[in-house]
C-alpha cells in the first residue's frame, strides 16, 4: 500500500481524490500498489464522506513517514513552495498542478529532488489534461526540438469564441465565461496572458534542456481585441487566437505570447471554446498536434493521476529523464521577431493617410469591412517586418499626416 498526501481540495484537489477512489482498481494494477490518499490539507471544512483525514497542519503530512508522495494542488507560489521544499528534502516524491511554481522555482526543485533521489512532476501544469510533458521526455526524445507553439489557456481561448462566434464585445464574452466557470473572478493571469507566458516557459525548459525564465517571455493579452478586429479577421479569412510560441536559435531562445491572426486553413484555427492545441516541430517527426481540454476539474486531475502512478512505479528511485542542467538560457528580444502586421489607423485625412501609408509600407495591402465601426480608419497588412522596425516606420507614417492615430497591430501567422 503507497500512501498519499494531497494539499489543497479545490477544484484540481478534489478531482484527485475523486479519481483515485473511482478508477482504484485499476490505478492499482497500472502502479502495481494500493494507492490510498492518507491526509489532505485544507484550511476550509468541506462536508464530504472523508472528512476525517483533512487537516490544516501541514505537517501532519510532511512529517508522517507513512506517506511517500505529495500531491500538491494549492497554486500560487507561498506556502507551496516552502511545503515542496520540505517534502523533496524529507524523501517524498511531489507531483504538482502548479504552473506558477514550475515556471518560477522548477530548475531548484528538479535539483533537490535528484538530491534527494525523488521525483517532482508536473505534467498537469501546463496542457491541463493533454499529455505533453512526457511526450517531450520520452516519445520525442530522438528529436531535435525546434519549436514550440499553440493555444495554451482555455480561457482565452473560449472568450476569442464566444467574440467570433456569437458577435460579443470582449467584457460581454469575459463575464459569460465567469458565469459558466471558465474564467476566475480575477482573470488578469489569463486575459493578460501572464498564464499562457508561464507555461511556455515550462515546455521550452523541457524541450531545449534549460532554463527559459518566464520573465523573459515576451507577452500580450486579449483585453484590446474588438468585435472589429473580429470582423477584419473574417474579411481576411483568419481567426483572432492567443498563441504562445518558444523558438530555438543558435544564438538563443525566442518565446512570446500575444494575440495573433492565424489562417483558417491552419489546424489551430479550429480549436474552439475551453480547448487547447499545442504543435511540436521534430527534426524527425516534423510537426505534431497534441490536443484536448487544458483545463477544468477532472482532466487536470487526470494528469495528476497519471504523474502519482509514475511516481508510484518509480518509488525507490528518480525516473532517468531529462530535466535540463539549469542553465539559464539566452532569451532573444522581441525586437528581432519579424512577422506580417494587421494594422488599424486613423487620420484626419484618409485618402491621404491610405496613400502614405502605402508608401511607407512597400507592399502593403489594404483591407475594408463594411462596418460603421470602421468607417474612418484604414487598415493595411504589412509585409514581413521586425518588431524593432515598427516604431520607425510608424514615425514615418505620422509625419504630415494631420491628427494620425494609431489604433493597433496584430501579428499574422
Amino acid at each position: 500500500m503507497i500512501y498519499i498526501g494531497v494539499m489543497g481540495h479545490g477544484t484540481v484537489g478534489s478531482g484527485v481524490v475523486e479519481i483515485l477512489h473511482k478508477n482504484r482498481g485499476t490505478i492499482a494494477q497500472r502502479a502495481g500498489d494500493e494507492l490510498v490518499v492518507k491526509r489532505i490539507l485544507d484550511l476550509k471544512t468541506f462536508d464530504v464522506p472523508y472528512m476525517e483525514i483533512f487537516t490544516k497542519n501541514a505537517d501532519d503530512l510532511l512529517e508522517d513517514r507513512d506517506i511517500d508522495i505529495i500531491v500538491e494542488t494549492m497554486g500560487g507560489i507561498n506556502p507551496a513552495y516552502e511545503f515542496t521544499k520540505r517534502a523533496l528534502n524529507s524523501g517524498k516524491h511531489v507531483i504538482t498542478s502548479n504552473k506558477e511554481l514550475v515556471a518560477q522555482h522548477g530548475a531548484e526543485l528538479l535539483a533537490i529532488a535528484r538530491e534527494n533521489n525523488v521525483n517532482y512532476l508536473f505534467e498537469a501544469s501546463v496542457g491541463g489534461g493533454i499529455p505533453i510533458i512526457r511526450p517531450l521526455k520520452q516519445c520525442l526524445a530522438a528529436n531535435q526540438i525546434s519549436e514550440i507553439y499553440g493555444i495554451l489557456n482555455g480561457t482565452t481561448n473560449y472568450i476569442l469564441t464566444r467574440m467570433k462566434r456569437a458577435g460579443l464585445s470582449f467584457e460581454e464574452a469575459l463575464e459569460e465565461a465567469k458565469e459558466k466557470g471558465y474564467a476566475e473572478q480575477d482573470p488578469t493571469a489569463d486575459i493578460k496572458g501572464y498564464d499562457a507566458g508561464r507555461k511556455i516557459a515550462i515546455l521550452s525548459s523541457i524541450a531545449f534542456e534549460g532554463h527559459v525564465p518566464y520573465t523573459g517571455v515576451y507577452t500580450e493579452g486579449i483585453d484590446d481585441i474588438s468585435h472589429i478586429d473580429m470582423l477584419y479577421a473574417e474579411e481576411m479569412e483568419y481567426s483572432i487566437k492567443l498563441i504562445a510560441r518558444a523558438r530555438k536559435y543558435d544564438n538563443g531562445i525566442f518565446a512570446m505570447v500575444s494575440p495573433m491572426l492565424i489562417s483558417n486553413f491552419s489546424p489551430l484555427a479550429d480549436v474552439e471554446d475551453v480547448f487547447n492545441a499545442i504543435m511540436v516541430k521534430g527534426d524527425a517527426i516534423g510537426d505534431v498536434m497534441f490536443y484536448g481540454q487544458g483545463a477544468g476539474k477532472l482532466p487536470t486531475a487526470s494528469a495528476v493521476v497519471g504523474d502519482v502512478i509514475d511516481a508510484a512505479k518509480h518509488l525507490n528511485g528518480t525516473k532517468k529523464e531529462p530535466d535540463g542542467n539549469g542553465t539559464v538560457m539566452n532569451v532573444l528580444s522581441i525586437d528581432d521577431y519579424e512577422s506580417k502586421l494587421f494594422m488599424r489607423l486613423k487620420a484626419k485625412d484618409i485618402d491621404g493617410l491610405r496613400s502614405k501609408a502605402l508608401e511607407v509600407f512597400e507592399g502593403a495591402k489594404l483591407i475594408s469591412i463594411d462596418d460603421p465601426g470602421a468607417m474612418d480608419e484604414v487598415a493595411i497588412v504589412t509585409p514581413p517586418i521586425t518588431e524593432g522596425d515598427v516604431e520607425n516606420l510608424l514615425s514615418s507614417l505620422s509625419s504630415g499626416v494631420e491628427d494620425f492615430e494609431f489604433i493597433k497591430s496584430i501579428r499574422m501567422e
